[in-house]
């Protein structure tokens, strides 16, 4: 969360769009926060989509859509991946390896306990490549968990793993924070000097020359 990975997703698609690529965005129903297929990022960009549901058989959708459109998707482009069954992520590289399709996963590692996800952790396990879209904490720090928050805004240890919510249920956290229950803010570095912040001004004088 914060990272802007859902953006990186829209983004990809529309790149995809630009050059008439084969693609097509998915993403588990489970997350309800629209009423309408359609992945939306925080910054106000958004493109539909289709939604997986839990009993939904990835491999035959995507056989579904070749017989339908009489040629295979290139691409597919799955929002919050961690949300998926291991079977789908299973089907979902059955995909690359029986169709030469590609598929890009964007999701959480771990709950707000610090525990991997259903989804993640399969594709930990199978994945060609993983890459880390990193965000950084209150505190300075590189995030890792996706702390759960009250509406005091205090960090909360328990709970179901799957509760749907934006800013107001979670914020992003490094493992200190997390550890400690508190969001520290970043403090400003000390100098090895003395400083006196009422001579903090930055002059530059320049002599104007004459040319002969």
């Amino acid at each position: 969360m914060g990272s802007a990975k859902t953006a990186l997703l829209l983004t990809t698609a529309y790149n995809f769009e630009e050059r008439h690529m084969d693609y097509i965005c998915m993403k588990p129903v489970i997350d309800t926060r629209e009423n309408k297929n359609v992945i939306r990022s925080r910054i106000g960009i958004e493109r539909e989509c289709l939604w997986i549901y839990a009993t939904t058989n990835l491999y035959e959708l995507a056989l579904e859509l070749y017989r339908k459109n009489g040629r295979l998707v290139d691409w597919f482009l799955i929002d919050e991946a961690q949300f998926l069954s291991a079977t789908q992520v299973d089907q979902l590289s059955r995909i690359v390896d029986d169709f030469g399709s590609n598929v890009i996963c964007y999701g959480l590692r771990t709950d707000f306990q610090s525990h991997l996800f259903e989804g993640s952790r399969r594709l930990f396990e199978i994945a060609d490549t993983i890459d880390e879209i990193k965000s950084t904490c209150n505190c300075g720090h590189k995030t890792i968990i996706n702390a759960r928050i009250d509406s005091s805004g205090n960090i909360v240890e328990e709970g179901a793993q799957v509760e749907i919510g934006g800013n107001d249920r979670y914020v992003a956290v490094c493992r200190k924070c997390w550890r400690n229950k508190r969001i520290e803010q970043a403090k400003r570095s000390v100098l090895p000097f003395e400083f006196d912040d009422d001579c903090a001004t930055l002059e530059v004088c320049a002599e104007r020359g004459s040319a002969e």
